[in-house]
């Protein structure tokens, strides 16, 4: 099978740009996508350009979930088929074959999947404009040869007629960059054996972040006496965890094999991990497709590769659970058993950042990086600018974490794109306010903020995580922000003021306080679970509501289902000993065992119609992305209420909210 790599231009990118080819510009107004597409007489691209432009479009929509099955130039036919409104076609990018796309704010926001820049790649995209991009977004186009560039004057220039130097589109970028935008491709400015020296400060105070990275810098760019790293500089840092699942494993193996040949090795194969989690329990969903036969069998080869791969390489394969669906959800599993304070953790998917509850620096990568690093450990990040949030006081009954974030997301300081590429330090003046499954969920939706990543620093309760498990080391030398250090801005959150939330369907950040929604939701399924809801203290927020139904008579009612899942194996002990898994047979709720499921469109939960309304523990909500419904992200409380209510209802308004614990 043919390897995405196999497409970059030989000649190397030329040093001059002019327009040769088709422009597609996404507007608001997808009939006018759709009808720039089907070659409709209309508007000229600089016409389209003075109308609003398509925001936050996610990587979701650039390739739905089960085109990822794929990873050749088949994924050209699939561009765009998720796009909101379902009017895009499959085969019509490639037909039209844009040299140019056009968008706005956000672009490739959500999931960290190379096969949506790939998928653009194999329709003809050579330059993507947008007003803002998503950093895994960017960082996957730049490594497989595609031009980002955000300066619409030079698209103006372009339609005009203008010729116009590679440089015009890097005035941006720093010299790593450049570089590796100069030769195509990481891959090829690998093979170019170019070292390029970044930039650095001289010493200075360090926030947490800033040290991590310092202290894992690469001898490729080594740390030069009296320097600190510089933020907005790029260097190469040697990751300590690297992980990748079944929906990007073989699309890397394949690269690793190409680039570096058959023969080589899995760098310090016991520091990377293969999980077969996303999707253990597709099969049942997929049958219910035309194609789903065929869906099936690329389902299975996908794990059969990576477990290959993962055996020959002598890496950790987390594969498939005693009980049926996975031992865990890749997040769950790192943040659980692998990930300490201080560490460089990349995985691909970009809630990697879960394991910033911890005090690592956990972030998502794509298909090309995480081949990279399998055989020299090394991850190339731009510094980023970091956000200290600090947290003050203490959460009311009946609110969580994911009430937190959801509050944060329309923060002035957080919405509007403020944070992209940026870090969240999460900071509390009263110590350990919040546990580590509470971190980890304000830790894994901080890219829903756009955010690169977000952490806590290490504290007691770190350590107190860490060194219970099984064999660990103690945790000592943990690194901490120095008096003085720079942070971006700071945001204060009272944390006695959140109450319960809920985002709105299409978007993370299109959330309200419940209490807002005056018309009534009803719902036709409620879910809890993904890498977000699965965890053991999710697990006790459910029950703390389902107790007080099933106390008051109450279940669920005909006509919705109910599901909770569980992140781990672990997870399912700790609901099976304290009583849950009968409590909640008890109040008609269905337990599915560890699998990403139906937060990625494949398993149980998954809406079947465009009209079916779905209440949700998941962290994201885009189009299209656990089916055709409608989704309404909330927390493990809310999911609960709602499920017994059999409407989008908050606990006080279905349960008697005081009898709560919190």
């Amino acid at each position: 099978m043919r390897q995405p790599s196999d497409t970059l231009d030989e000649a190397g990118r030329g040093q001059r740009i002019a327009l040769r080819g088709n422009v597609l510009v996404l507007t608001e107004n997808t009939d006018s996508v759709a009808a720039q597409l089907s070659g409709a007489p209309g508007p000229t691209p600089g016409e389209l350009l003075r109308t609003p432009l398509m925001n936050n479009i996610s990587t979701d929509e650039i390739i739905p979930g089960w085109c990822c099955y794929w990873y050749d130039e088949k994924l050209g036919d699939y561009a765009y088929l998720g796009l909101r409104d379902k009017k895009i076609t499959e085969g019509a990018l490639r037909r039209f074959a844009p040299q140019i796309i056009v968008s706005g704010e956000a672009k490739g926001c959500g999931s960290s999947r190379e096969h949506a820049v790939y998928a653009e790649k194999y329709a003809g995209a050579e330059i993507v404009f947008a007003r803002s991009f998503e950093r895994i977004y960017e960082q996957n186009c730049r490594n497989v040869g595609i031009i980002t560039c955000t300066d619409f004057g030079l698209l103006e220039e372009l339609l005009a007629g203008a010729e116009l130097p590679l440089t015009a589109f890097t005035r941006q970028a720093n010299d790593v960059e450049r570089a590796i935008i100069d030769l195509g491709g990481l891959f090829r400015f690998n093979q170019h054996g170019s070292r390029i020296t970044p930039g650095f400060d001289a010493t200075r105070p360090l926030n947490v972040v800033e040290k991590i990275l310092q202290s894992t810098l690469s001898s490729r760019n080594p740390l030069p006496d009296g320097s600190s790293v510089r933020v907005g500089e790029s260097y190469f840092v040697e990751a300590d965890v690297r992980f990748s699942h079944e929906y990007v494993t073989p699309m890397a193996a394949g690269m690793f094999g190409q680039q570096f040949g058959s023969e080589a090795e899995l760098a310090d194969p016991d520091s990377c991990y293969f999980f077969q989690d996303h999707l253990s329990l597709a099969g049942p969903v997929l049958e219910r497709r035309a194609n789903g036969a065929e869906l099936i069998a690329r389902v299975e080869d996908l794990g059969t590769r990576q477990r290959e791969f993962a055996t020959v390489g002598k890496g950790h394969f987390i594969g498939p659970g005693a009980n049926g669906g996975s031992r865990a959800i890749c997040h769950n599993h790192i943040l659980e058993s692998v990930a300490r304070p201080g560490d460089v953790v990349i995985g691909t998917d970009s809630h990697t950042c879960t394991a910033g509850a911890v005090g690592a620096l956990a972030f998502g990568v794509g298909a090309t990086d995480i081949a990279n690093s399998w055989y020299n450990r090394e991850i190339l990040v731009k510094v980023p600018p970091v956000v200290r949030v600090e947290l003050d006081g203490a959460l009311r009954p009946g609110v969580c974490a994911k009430d937190v974030m959801l509050h944060l997301l329309p923060h002035p300081e957080i919405a509007g794109h403020r944070t992209l590429g940026k870090v969240l330090l999460f900071t509390s003046p009263d110590g350990a306010v919040l546990s580590i499954d509470e971190r980890a969920t304000l830790c894994n939706m901080a890219v829903e903020a756009g955010a690169m990543t977000a952490l806590f620093e290490a504290d007691g309760t770190t350590r107190d995580h860490v060194e219970r498990r099984p064999g660990s080391a103690p945790v000592r030398d943990v690194p901490v922000s120095d008096p003085g250090a720079r942070y971006a801005s700071v945001v204060r959150v009272a944390l006695d003021t959140v109450e319960p939330m809920v985002a709105l369907p299409g978007d993370p950040r299109n959330s309200v306080p419940l209490a807002s929604v005056r018309e009534e939701v009803r719902i036709d399924k409620a879910y809890g679970g993904s890498c977000t809801g699965g965890k053991a203290e999710d697990m006790d927020m459910y029950a703390s509501v389902f107790a007080l139904a099933r106390d008051q008579g109450r279940r669920v009612p005909d006509g919705v289902q109910a599901y909770i899942q569980v992140g781990s194996e672990a997870v399912l002990a700790h609901a099976a000993e304290h009583g849950y898994l009968d409590l909640f047979a008890q109040v008609g709720v269905t337990v599915l065992p560890p699998s990403c499921g139906a937060c990625i469109n494949a398993g149980p939960g998954v809406s079947e119609r465009p009209d079916e309304i779905t209440v949700s523990a998941q962290n994201r909500n885009f189009p299209g992305r656990s089916g055709p419904g409608q989704v309404y992200l909330v927390s493990p409380y809310v999911v609960a209420a709602s499920a017994i209510a059999g409407r989008l209802s908050s606990v006080e308004d279905a349960l008697l909210a005081d009898r709560v614990q919190a």
